[in-house]
């Protein structure tokens, strides 16, 4: 078990980060003393900046006396869900998927997954243009229109990116 806590540990590494530009996205400490650091920046995310922030954060390991561990510092993966409002910001304008809890008919819950483009991002909510067919009157057939979807962030079992290939 280590003998840094969490909270020193994510303390440390967010004073590293100050004025970087970066963001602490993933600080995850595993019994076996196996430490996940992710990060994430606007503009994206430098390999060499990495391996500087993993050679601070061994020394300040080091400087601390902490025995064992295996130490991981990288970019969150692009098809992981977002987690803070800056991966919101990052990918404005691209495709994303996001996942809703809502309730049928039969007011049993279900999971309804939309697909679109993520074109607004504020405070307590962020909107999504879904392409979806829809009932337009003097039609017969229903036609397929953009329709924003506004969630907020609380509300979505998950948004990440829509990776197609």
């Amino acid at each position: 078990m280590m003998h840094t806590s969490e909270k020193d540990l994510r303390s440390k590494i967010e004073e590293l980060l100050q004025g970087t530009g970066y963001e602490l996205i993933t600080l995850a400490i595993r019994p076996d003393n196996n430490i996940l650091v992710e990060v994430d920046k606007l503009e994206g995310t430098d390999v060499d900046f990495c391996a500087e922030l993993n050679r601070q954060i061994v020394e300040f390991l080091e400087s601390v006396g902490e025995p064992d561990y295996a130490l991981e510092v990288g970019s969150v993966s692009l098809v992981d869900p977002f987690k803070t409002k800056m991966q919101y910001n990052k990918h404005l304008g691209h495709n994303v998927e996001v996942m809703v809890e809502t309730q049928n008919a039969k007011c049993k819950m279900q999971n309804e997954k939309y697909h679109g483009q993520l074109v607004s991002v504020d405070e307590e909510t962020f909107s999504v243009d879904v392409e979806e067919k829809v009932a337009v009157e003097g039609k017969k057939r229903k036609q397929t229109q953009i329709v924003m979807h506004t969630w907020r962030y609380d509300e979505v079992k998950y948004c990440k990116y829509d990776l197609k290939f």
